[in-house]
């Protein structure tokens, strides 16, 4: 999971399950499954276990479904349940994270959620074309994807929380050289107009340059401490078919650090 704001710039469905121990959730999964006639449907199972929390399939479900208001997947395609279940691990384990430390500095206020939500409406691709900005339109795009406005509320406001953590643990401090700037300019600005076309100055676009070069820095931060959590968290993937390379990470004991 690398920091997408996205981070280019992702849920934690099914609360309620936080605090229930996993294994016993997977023992009354199964054992509704051996007392329903064959014909019955099972509404819900345990695919993944993170530290103790039970990742659901309805889970992976509601993340799929959710997808469709990040902008950062625009031209991805639809969400697999691979992927589904890799960001539902980084997204508990960061979680838990911010549980531990007891961070909350980093909770979006009532406002912040509502202005995130006016600004998808507005702007979400794939939302303007469903005229989301009107009470109307928003609603029949709910409905055509399966959402409710506490869900998404819910998702936003969590979302917002995460991304705050992000920048106050790893952007704070971070220092970009000047010569970085000019470097970039030189290298890679420049190269991208053609003869003759009108080059913005180096101060004019310095501000953007440093910004762009500051989330570099704070992709690769991020992307290391996440792996770190992951090698150890305990996490068990209990669905052989979910299971991807990111997935793998061999638990070991001890937890979160």
């Amino acid at each position: 999971m690398g920091y997408h704001p996205p981070i280019r710039l992702t849920p934690l469905p099914a609360l309620a399950m936080c605090f229930v121990p996993a294994f016993i959730v997977f023992v009354v999964s199964t054992q509704a499954i051996a007392q329903t006639p064959a014909d019955s449907v099972v509404l819900d199972r345990v695919v993944a276990v993170v530290n103790d929390h039970a990742i659901l399939a309805s889970d992976l479900d509601d993340e799929i479904r959710l997808s469709v208001l990040d902008p950062g997947r625009g031209g991805l395609g639809v969400l697999t349940r691979e992927g589904a279940l890799d960001q539902l691990i980084s997204r508990t384990l960061i979680q838990q994270q911010i549980r531990e430390e007891d961070l909350q500095s980093v909770e979006p206020s009532t406002a912040e959620v509502d202005a995130r939500l006016e600004e998808i409406r507005k702007e979400l691709p794939a939302c303007v074309h469903k005229d989301c900005a009107s009470e109307a339109g928003w609603k029949a795009f709910l409905i055509a994807h399966g959402l409710t406005p506490e869900r998404v509320l819910a998702y936003l406001r969590y979302r917002i929380e995460i991304l705050r953590f992000i920048e106050e643990r790893f952007r704070q401090g971070i220092q970009i050289p000047e010569q970085d700037i000019q470097a970039y300019y030189d290298k890679t600005l420049l190269p991208q107009y053609a003869k003759g076309e009108a080059v913005p100055p180096l101060d004019e676009v310095a501000p953007r340059i440093q910004e762009i070069l500051l989330q570099r820095r704070v992709n690769v931060l991020f992307d290391g401490w996440l792996e770190n959590l992951r090698k150890q968290g305990e996490i068990e993937v209990l669905d052989p078919a979910l299971e991807s390379p990111a997935t793998q990470a061999p638990p070991q004991s001890g937890g979160i650090q």
